[in-house]
């Protein structure tokens, strides 16, 4: 069941109730976060506002690397998941977000994009 924002029901400094003057809107649902693993290519589309559509990336197996040196952008297979320096729970359970470190066939990169919200994997090398 879909999360609510919670700004309509408010109480007045005494303590009394404000009864809100409309009831939810659909753009207020908060959506569950899109947790993108390693795996075989799995996206879906997410009506936003002004019907617009975001692309969520469930599973990624290619990443868009860019090698700073050779200036190229290549699309590479993702090998593992080394670590999430956002949260151990993330590394624990191998989630990929932005600044996730990664190991692809051209070496160790580091994600700069927004997997869940963007539905792509960029990446930058770190190492060969």
């Amino acid at each position: 069941m879909p999360k609510y924002a919670e700004n309509l029901k408010k109480r007045k400094p005494t303590g009394g109730v404000r009864v809100p003057n409309r009831g939810r809107r659909a753009y207020e649902q908060h959506g569950y976060p899109v947790e993108t693993r390693i795996g075989e290519e799995e996206r879906f589309l997410k009506k936003g506002k002004g019907g617009n559509y975001k692309v969520k990336c469930v599973m990624a197996s290619y990443a868009n690397v860019v090698d700073h040196v050779s200036k190229q952008t290549r699309k590479v297979k993702i090998l593992k998941f080394i670590t999430n320096p956002a949260s151990k729970d993330l590394t624990r359970r191998g989630i990929i977000t932005k600044g996730a470190i990664l190991d692809t066939e051209l070496g160790q990169v580091k994600v700069t994009s927004r997997p869940g919200q963007d539905g792509v994997v960029n990446a930058v090398l770190v190492k060969r």
